[in-house]
């Protein structure tokens, strides 16, 4: 009995590299049964990584990915994967000339990409042992003795099963789901075209009977079994379907069998989810609200060709709208909303602001929540609205998200949460603006503290130099030359180290005195409260309110010293370093050994070329912790680490040059500009502001390599070509 790989330890991957349409779901779903993962890519570079994984049991590759006639991928992977390791050829147009290439790089098979997942995964589990083929039967019936009742088969078929004569496109015979499909009679259908069956034109602009006969002579080729098609019901709507095309042929009929799926639901799922991202693409990037909110509006109206959405946002007051916007309502309906009181009975949005909760109104007209406004609801034909409340936390409303209809009608399931997600964007949205603005104008006040603290010293500094000003004139004269320059020095270097701290330490700092005032405010307030007799809800609010702001401060204050520790790392002491004497390689190749499996999962391929032989009297932990800070710099700054990092090598090699050992950083990333290499180690100096470290890695090793181990660093980089950084430090290092 064949053994599931998961029992045995050996790899559970089948890779699947296709530029094609494929089943793989449905392949994987099979699979997955027996213990094996597909995993599924779509180019070149991302199939090699994962041959590369040492995980693949069987590889099936796609050749229109493999390049030229020689098959450079698929012979790739071949030998990533090893002799061992079954390869699958899969084409379009399979031919013999091709087939004969196939086997010829050592594949195990050449199969036709048309071939059903099914069938493909059955020859999967037999080549890998986990099935045996099915044994040979005998006494049964062949396809060339059996009569099947075509027209019994399609009546009783669950789908759309249209039978289309191939020339006229006449519809010959259709079952029940077609008639139910397409809102018409089966007289009607029958002896209809198909095309007729959809718009004039196609979402691109093509004529359909044009992209349809297009379609059927691709799958006369062989290209293809499986088209889209945009239809129409009777009613006039339309409806995004595919259609999977088999050729018969009855001796001198020539038939096409057609089984049409309705994908409307699916494609109309795939818009919101990639709207959704969008939306918080836009609000990731502090696009403007107004554009957030429109853009947001219009993906909810995409999902249904009858709804009317608008966003109405709660003024400062908290009792009357101060906003109202909606891309396909009428201007003088959204104006006429600015303004109106929220209450019990205030319409479906006014009394879902009120109440806190989702209002469903299913008939305007007789509904007594629309009682003061239905006049204004009937002048512009709005029968139904729904309406939820848009929410900054889980008691704060700003406002209210709404879906009008003009006929009447209550939502279902689907169109509850449609409106439940949409409302929360939207306070995602509207909170972040709010959260920036307010940001904004404390950074405003704290400017104008700094401005006025500025001028108060600057008027302390003036009544400083007016008292010593005779004094300070005999100093310049005694060594005016000596003393300016030095003076540049210190001020050059004292100015970049106070920028570089100020910088790092004024967010965290400038939060916590933020928050410090803010509850300083909260508990004058609480004693006002206290005077007039406290309620516990009151003093409930407070204590979660300093709790909040407790966390912040904390937060805060440990990234400050967080930072604080990182700059004591600038001045690097050799005598708090342990000195001794040890082996080169030994030293490196344990650092490298614990950093290849996180490099390899960045997409790194790490190299070594070590002298086991080297030996050195020097400090091996501030060694290490420079070689670490130029590893953890090629990676971020070299290849990008995060999810759009690239591929790359980074090598690692250390040799005896004499007098002195000789230690290469060499990576083949992005490399870095000219016009950056003369910075590369002033503190703070950073091409990545924010993207992670504060500029001091660099810094901190050029004072490890010169300082305490008595040595020198050298950078040679081109861009798109990648950096090398050369250590030449002493066998022995200074004492």
């Amino acid at each position: 009995m064949p053994t599931p790989p998961s029992s045995l330890g050996t790899p559970h991957t089948i890779l699947l590299a296709t530029s094609s349409a494929y089943d793989h779901a449905s392949l994987a779903q099979t699979l997955a049964r027996h213990g094996y993962r597909v995993h599924a890519v779509s180019r070149g570079d991302e199939a090699l990584a994962a041959a590369r994984s040492g995980d693949v049991a069987l590889a099936i590759v796609d050749v229109a990915l493999a390049g030229s006639a020689s098959l450079e991928l698929c012979q790739m992977v071949r030998q990533l994967c090893g002799p061992g390791v079954p390869l699958y050829l899969l084409s379009t147009a399979p031919n013999a000339e091709e087939h004969a290439r196939a086997f010829h790089i050592g594949a195990t098979d050449y199969l036709p990409l048309s071939m059903e997942s099914d069938h493909l995964a059955d020859k999967i589990l037999v080549r890998l042992n986990v099935m045996l083929p099915a044994p040979a039967t005998r006494a049964l019936p062949t396809m060339a003795t059996l009569e099947v009742n075509y027209h019994t088969m399609l009546a009783g078929s669950p789908d759309t099963i249209l039978l289309m004569q191939r020339g006229s496109n006449l519809l010959l015979d259709v079952n029940r789901r077609a008639r139910q499909h397409f809102g018409l009679t089966e007289a009607e259908l029958v002896q209809t075209r198909l095309p007729s069956l959809c718009p004039p034109l196609q979402p691109d602009g093509r004529a359909s009977t044009e992209v349809f006969a297009e379609q059927v002579d691709a799958v006369m080729a062989g290209a293809t079994q499986m088209v889209a098609l945009t239809m129409r019901h009777s009613t006039g709507r339309l409806i995004d379907c595919e259609l999977r095309m088999v050729p018969l042929n009855s001796g001198e009929h020539r038939l096409m069998h057609v089984r049409v799926v309705d994908v409307t639901a699916r494609n109309r799922a795939a818009a919101l989810r990639n709207g959704k991202n969008k939306l918080l693409e836009m609000i990731a990037r502090s696009a403007p609200q107004g554009e957030t909110l429109e853009r947001q509006m219009q993906l909810i109206e995409s999902q249904s060709p009858d709804v009317l959405c608008t966003v109405m946002l709660l003024g400062p007051d908290g009792r009357t709208v101060a906003a109202a916007s909606g891309p396909s309502m009428p201007s003088a309906y959204l104006d006429a909303l600015v303004g109106l009181p929220i209450g019990p009975a205030a319409g479906s949005c006014g009394t879902a602001m009120h109440r806190r909760a989702t209002v469903i109104v299913a008939d305007i007209d007789n509904d007594p929540l629309w009682a003061p406004y239905r006049a204004v609801a009937s002048r512009y034909g709005l029968r139904a609205c729904w309406s939820i409340p848009i929410m900054q936390d889980s008691s704060t409303v700003i406002g209210s998200f709404a879906m009008y209809y003009r006929t009447v009608r209550a939502p279902d399931a689907e169109e509850l949460d449609l409106i439940g997600a949409a409302a929360h964007l939207a306070g995602i949205a509207i909170t972040r603006t709010r959260r920036e603005e307010e940001l904004l104008r404390h950074r405003e006040h704290l400017e104008e503290l700094v401005a006025a603290r500025t001028l108060e010293l600057l008027r302390s500094k003036d009544q400083a130099e007016q008292v010593n000003e005779e004094l300070t004139a005999a100093l310049e004269n005694l060594s005016l030359t000596q003393d300016e320059l030095v003076r540049r020095d210190k001020l050059a270097a004292l100015g970049a180290l106070v920028a570089g701290v100020a910088h790092e330490l004024n967010t965290p700092i400038g939060n916590s005195l933020v928050m410090a005032s803010t509850m300083s405010e909260r508990t004058a307030e609480l004693r006002r409260e206290l005077e007039g007799g406290l309620r516990r809800s009151v003093l409930e609010t407070y204590l979660d309110q300093a709790a909040s702001a407790d966390q912040v401060v904390l937060r805060n204050l440990n990234r400050a010293a967080a930072l604080v520790a990182s700059f004591r790392r600038i001045a690097v002491d050799g005598a708090q370093s342990q000195r001794s004497r040890f082996r080169l390689g030994e030293q490196v190749g344990e650092l490298l050994h614990a950093l290849e499996a996180d490099l390899r999962r960045q997409g790194v391929t790490l190299e070594q070329e070590l002298d086991q032989s080297l030996e050195l009297d020097s400090y091996p932990a501030p060694l290490l912790q420079a070689l670490r800070q130029l590893i953890d710099n090629a990676v971020v700054h070299g290849f990008g680490s995060g999810k759009d990092g690239r591929t790359g090598t980074l090598r690692v090699a250390a040799h005896d040059s004499g007098e002195e050992v000789v230690i290469d950083v060499i990576d083949d990333g992005i490399g870095i500009a000219g016009g950056n290499l003369p910075r590369i180690y002033d503190p703070f100096f950073t091409t990545r502001m924010g993207a992670g470290g504060s500029g001091l890695g660099l810094y901190v090793t050029h004072n490890i390599v010169t300082g305490v181990l008595g040595g020198h660093i050298d950078v040679a980089s081109k861009v798109g070509l990648g950096t090398r950084f050369t250590l030449r430090l002493p066998k022995s290092a200074p004492l």
